[in-house]
C-alpha cells in the first residue's frame, strides 16, 4: 500500500487545508511506510488552538497505531482527513466528502 506514487486531493482539501499541512500528511505516511505495513486507509484527525497544529496519524488494520504530533503554525485546520489508497492511486479527501 501507498506506493503507487499517484496521488491526488479533493477540491475539499485543496480548499480547505494549506499546503504545508497536505505535505505534511504525505510525509507522515511515507514515513510510516518504512517501519510498518499499511493499510489501504489512513486517517488523520486535526486540532488547532494557540497557534498550535495537531495532528493525529491512525490506522485500525493490519497492526493499529495512533501517533500524535504537536507543531508550532499560525494557521490550521480542525476536522478530519482520510487517504485511501486503492492500488492504482492513492486520493486524500475531508471525510464529510467520503
Amino acid at each position: 500500500m501507498f506506493s503507487s506514487g499517484n496521488r491526488y486531493i479533493t477540491k475539499g482539501v485543496d480548499s480547505e487545508i494549506p499546503l504545508a499541512l497536505i505535505m505534511i500528511m504525505w510525509g507522515l505516511i511515507d514515513r510510516k511506510k518504512e517501519h510498518i505495513e499499511l493499510d489501504y486507509l489512513q486517517i488523520f484527525t486535526l486540532t488547532h488552538s494557540n497557534k498550535k497544529q495537531t495532528v493525529i496519524h491512525e490506522q485500525e488494520q493490519p497492526k493499529a497505531f495512533s501517533d500524535k504530533y504537536a507543531l508550532d503554525l499560525d494557521y490550521g485546520f480542525i476536522g478530519k482527513v482520510y487517504v485511501i489508497d486503492d492500488g492504482d492511486h492513492e486520493t486524500m479527501l475531508l471525510a464529510e466528502e467520503y
